[in-house]
């Protein structure tokens, strides 16, 4: 039986490093990566190359000529691109197309939510998706919810701040919002069954580990820790201002992390926190396709397992090595009165401060 030829873009992000991962679990994937050339010699992507996996240098800014060539005899790609680079994906498309590929896994990835204004991202995202229907181009969606990774909250102990991104410790609301969560290192096994699966061809899939609400959650953490966490809830008002504000800050800078992290989050939380669009009853609802469906068989990590490898520091940090994640926490270091989304990822500007008043 012959291998079927899957090209990575995003090898070396979180995402696309666990669906490498995945891939590499199952031998019948033979997997290529597309790298910018600058970027071949990263550990990370050097580590991919030992595991068997082939390098394909070539840039995503480059012509579609070369994209075609590079995506010669290629099954199917799967897309990680980062947030700012979601539009680069259609002369990818483009290419993909000419190229014979089977199938396209665009960078979704995310939390199930409306396109329309709710998420930035994700009407980026759908910009993509709907240019690869004009196209005509086989294609599979793939969200995954809220990462176990980003979902719990500090403790004052300090002992799960060596992997954690933010602090993360507000509730939206009441906290009885029921949240999809999947552990990133699940996404790459989902991503394998679905990549051999045809069930699932030109649909949207939203796989996903458990449900939870963030009461729940910071209940767990608490029967784990044996610490009393502060239970600090912002309202709905405060975080549509939050919203506002961030939209307002982000619209004269249209890729400045800085200014867009702070839009994602809050987006973020409008859709998952008070929306309440991530989970299953509304994707079901928006026509996506459970993974619970598809593969009742399938074992994903459990949420309190990961909990408890957290707490006992075996848990692997996100982000970690990033530029972005250093450069901000220089800009928004932890202190008694900023450790939290808020401070870290949501300061106060002059435009923005009668904004947050309302909290």
């Amino acid at each position: 039986m012959s291998r079927t030829r899957v090209m990575l873009i995003g090898a070396a992000g979180e995402t696309g490093g666990s669906i490498a991962s995945g891939l590499l679990e199952h031998p019948n994937f033979e997997i290529h990566c597309l790298v910018r050339p600058r970027s071949a010699q990263k550990p990370a992507i050097l580590a991919l190359q030992d595991k068997g996996v082939i390098i394909c240098k070539c840039d995503l800014k480059s012509s579609e000529e070369e994209l075609e060539h590079a995506l010669s005899g290629i099954d199917v790609v799967v897309s990680c691109v980062g947030s700012s680079e979601q539009q680069d994906q259609i002369p990818l498309a483009n290419a993909a197309k000419k190229a014979g590929v089977k199938r396209f896994i665009p960078c979704g990835f995310i939390t199930v939510a409306p396109p329309g204004g709710i998420m930035w991202l994700r009407d980026e995202k759908e910009t993509v998706y709907n240019h690869i229907k004009q196209l005509r181009l086989p294609y599979t969606i793939i969200d995954i919810g809220w990462w176990y990774q980003l979902s719990y909250p500090r403790l004052e102990s300090g002992k799960l701040d060596y992997a954690m991104t933010t602090a993360n410790n507000e509730i939206v609301g009441d906290g009885n919002t029921p949240l999809a969560l999947t552990d990133l290192r699940d996404i790459g096994r989902y991503v394998a069954r679905i990549l051999s699966d045809d069930r699932i061809l030109n649909k949207m899939v939203f796989a996903y580990n458990e449900v939870l609400t963030q009461n729940q959650i910071f209940d767990l953490l608490e029967e784990i820790s044996g610490e009393e966490i502060p239970r600090n809830h912002v309202s709905d008002e405060f975080v549509q201002n939050r919203v506002l504000a961030a939209r307002q800050s982000s619209e004269t800078y249209p890729f400045d992390p800085v200014k867009f992290i702070p839009r994602y989050l809050a987006e973020y939380q409008l859709s998952w926190g008070i929306r309440g669009d991530n989970n299953p009853e509304y994707a079901k609802y928006l026509g996506y396709v459970s993974s619970k469906d598809l593969y009742p068989d399938f074992a994903p990590i459990g949420f309190k397992e990961y909990l408890t490898s957290v707490f006992n520091g075996t848990a692997t940090g996100i982000y970690t090595d990033r530029t972005i994640s250093k450069a901000q926490q220089r800009m928004f270091p932890r202190s008694e009165s900023t450790d939290s989304l808020q401070g870290r990822f949501f300061p106060r500007t002059e435009s923005s401060d009668s904004l947050y008043m309302s909290r």
